[in-house]
């Protein structure tokens, strides 16, 4: 019995509406089977392949010339290649390989980011199968260009050490002022459906006690147990009773005046507005107070906030809390609850975090983003994001500039 023949064909020129109805048109006349078919279009330019199987009824040679014809007509340029079976099958038995999605976002991409990363893929012996530009068209004109760069690459294969390619994309992010993401590339990872902030320097400007501090006439003493803690000397609990107990006879309006002139991060409210739009669940788990972050939930939307609640009387502050302390265990133990609450899988969960007592939280969610964080943060986190602003975290979910809101 004669084989079906296997023919590669591609097609390149200037992009214009119906080439690709009237080349299939002429592939529907011989009735070819389609095998696989992609398209892209660079600056107007279209490059077109179609992987087509030719019934054993027809013969390719006229097949061929009606095709070659036909594109003459188009004005466009096509050329065509025999694939032996034994190739097709071998690529048809390489569909099962692991693929990831790399991100690569800054202010500006050269040659040189693209060259780096792509370097670093290949050193690994992944092989890129679609490169997507997400952030929107480049004008010429700096006023008019888009704030922020991305571009996403599909990749197949498995990397020999996923670990230490992480690790290559953390060198090239410090040394080119990028950032770089790379995660699996399966239904959750399109499926996202709660993202859960750390709220102090991660969704605001500041750290909420330090501003507190400062009001109250005790900020260099607070600076000093924060350090303390940081050293190893002290954890997160006991610090921030000691922080707290300076805080004692704060007048309780005290808290309004400090709201009030703590900006947002970068980008926040463009990325919660747009992620409530698409359906997302947003969560505040924070070791910072509820005060700031019942604030922002009403200014924001916010559906969950978990944090420290100030203990007042007499309208001042007592230098206590209400209850345990949100410290990095609890945060941790908040999200698989809210994760079950809103009966999702925490592969489906974005945490997004600063500091070290967010690691545990960011290590549970299956997409665990390090914000602005020291290295020891950016190192244990899954991913980093240290040159954009919070609205960044739209490309990790492969949102484009143009599906969002201003």
């Amino acid at each position: 019995m004669q084989e079906p023949e296997i023919i590669l064909i591609r097609v390149s020129g200037e992009d214009k509406p119906g080439l690709t109805a009237a080349v299939t048109a002429e592939l529907a006349k011989y009735k070819a089977d389609i095998l696989d078919i992609g398209q892209s279009v660079i600056h107007d330019t279209l490059s077109l392949g179609i992987l087509v199987k030719v019934p054993t009824a027809a013969q390719s040679t006229p097949f061929l010339k009606d095709l070659l014809f036909s594109a003459h007509k188009l004005g466009v340029n096509l050329t065509f290649t025999p694939v032996e079976a034994d190739s097709y099958e071998s690529w048809v038995d390489g569909q099962g390989k692991i693929r990831h999605i790399v991100t690569l976002l800054a202010r500006r991409l050269g040659s040189e980011h693209i060259a780096a990363v792509t370097g670093v893929i290949a050193k690994n012996g992944l092989n890129i199968d679609v490169i997507t530009r997400l952030s929107g068209r480049a004008s010429l004109d700096p006023a008019h260009s888009p704030r922020t760069a991305c571009v996403e690459f599909s990749v197949r294969g498995t990397p020999a050490d996923l670990t230490a390619m992480k690790s290559e994309f953390l060198a090239i992010a410090g040394a080119m002022d990028v950032d770089i993401a790379i995660q699996e590339d399966n239904a959750f990872r399109r499926n996202r459906r709660l993202v859960a902030f750390d709220m102090d320097s991660t969704l605001i400007a500041a750290e909420v006690i330090d501003e507190l501090a400062k009001a109250a006439g005790v900020g260099e003493q607070v600076v000093a147990i924060t350090e303390s803690a940081m050293r190893g000397e002290i954890d997160f609990k006991e610090s921030l009773r000691r922080r707290l107990r300076l805080l004692r006879g704060l007048p309780a309006d005290t808290l309004a005046a400090v709201a009030e002139r703590i900006p947002l991060n970068e980008g926040a409210e463009r990325l919660i507005t747009n992620l409530k739009r698409f359906g997302y669940t947003i969560a505040i788990i924070s070791g910072g107070f509820t005060y700031f972050g019942n604030r922002l939930k009403e200014r924001l939307g916010i559906d969950y906030v978990f944090a420290n609640e100030l203990e007042i009387a007499d309208g001042k502050l007592t230098g206590e809390v209400v209850g345990d302390i949100v410290d990095a265990t609890r945060k941790a133990a908040v999200l698989r609850m809210i994760a079950e609450r809103e009966h999702l899988s925490l592969q489906q969960v974005i945490a997004v975090g600063d500091g070290a007592n967010d690691l545990p939280m960011l290590g549970i969610a299956g997409l665990g983003i390090a914000y602005h964080a020291k290295p020891v943060v950016k190192k244990g986190a899954g991913q980093a994001i240290s040159t954009l602003g919070l609205d960044s975290i739209l490309y990790l979910v492969g949102v484009r500039d143009r599906d969002t809101l201003a």
